[in-house]
């Protein structure tokens, strides 16, 4: 028998499935998650208290664009990345609670008759 809890989550998930698999979606709501990598990593190199990084960073050689660049594409790779495990985990549980759900209107069908 499935719980009221899980008959909640069963019709929201049915209505909700198809916006939540948006990419831009995943990745507007995601972005949190991103940045939590994203500025201690920031925080890091410009500190000072790793002497190699500090080093690097005041050479000519060193282009700002280029951990710009890195930056957004680990925000951005974190936020999509773990939105879609997120949906996976729910279309999973869906999926088994769904599966559920017939085979007990089969036995309760088959009780009946």
């Amino acid at each position: 028998m499935l719980t009221p809890e899980e008959k909640k989550f069963i019709d929201y998930w049915a209505r909700n499935r198809e916006k939540e698999k948006k990419t831009f979606k995943q990745f507007l709501i995601g972005i949190p998650l991103g940045l939590m990598f994203a500025i201690p990593i920031c925080i890091n190199f410009f500190s000072g208290w790793y002497k190699r990084a500090s080093m690097i960073r005041n050479t000519d050689d060193f282009n700002p664009l280029v951990l710009i660049i890195a930056m957004l594409i680990i925000i951005a790779f974190v936020a999509i990345f773990s939105k879609r495990h997120q949906w996976d985990m729910h279309e999973q549980k869906y999926q088994e609670l769904l599966s559920k759900q017939s085979q007990e209107d089969v036995q309760n069908s088959v009780e009946i008759k």
